[in-house]
């Protein structure tokens, strides 16, 4: 898989995915330079800012003045934005229940117990 293009840039997406990993990790609301220093890579400060802005514009992250700037934290939980990624994917496709039968008969056997019971439960963990 590769990371980067050709001039070094991360793909659409994948510094998103980055810091909202950082801010769900973080155990208070974080400023642009506090999720650029645990970041890999070392983006610049700018980008991160210009990352977090778009965050919170999609209502992925939440900000809140501190000082002359703003510090972030995540609005979405890990598991509640996977999902309704996995749902955004779903919808996307015609035939779903090929879609379905596919990820189902691909999960390790863990996890399709773990389905079937959530299934059962009526999705409680």
């Amino acid at each position: 898989m590769v990371n980067e293009d050709d001039r070094g840039r991360r793909p659409a997406g994948m510094l998103e995915d980055a810091v909202l990993a950082v801010l769900w990790e973080g155990a208070r609301p974080m400023s642009p330079a506090d999720v650029q220093a645990v970041l890999p890579g070392g983006p610049a400060y700018t980008t991160v800012m210009t990352t977090l802005a778009r965050l919170a514009r999609k209502g992925l992250a939440s900000r809140e003045r501190a000082g002359r700037g703003f510090v972030y934290s995540a609005a979405v939980d890990e598991a509640g934005h996977t999902a309704a990624a996995m749902n955004e994917l779903l919808r996307r496709r015609r035939d779903r229940a090929a879609v379905l039968a596919r990820f189902v008969s691909e999960l390790e056997p863990e996890d399709e117990e773990l389905l079937q019971r959530l299934l059962r439960d009526g999705g409680e963990a």
